[in-house]
């Protein structure tokens, strides 16, 4: 299967988005004025939800909608349809 730029830029997206969410964290540690740290934190969550979104829309909503029932606590435990039909009893 040959991947199309779309599909390519969507994944860089993504990993955008995950970069500037998990550096919203350490900005308060920065030897910054308040005011910097605070417009610095705002532009990484702006530009973590645009290009989650748009990540989404290009990547399609099959692909999106099945990275997003990854990221649910509720499903994290949850055993997977095929793993009960194979352990024996």
């Amino acid at each position: 299967m040959q991947k199309t730029w779309k599909f390519k830029l969507g994944i860089v997206l993504l990993i955008v988005c995950v970069i500037a969410f998990l550096s919203i964290p350490a900005v308060p540690f920065l030897a910054l004025e308040n005011s910097t740290k605070i417009t610095l934190s705002t532009v990484f969550f702006v530009i973590g939800e645009i290009s989650f979104w748009v990540g989404g829309i290009l990547l399609g909503k099959e692909l999106f909608t099945k990275y997003k029932s990854y990221m649910n606590p509720k499903n994290w435990f949850k055993p997977k349809s095929g793993d009960l039909d194979n352990k024996s009893i």
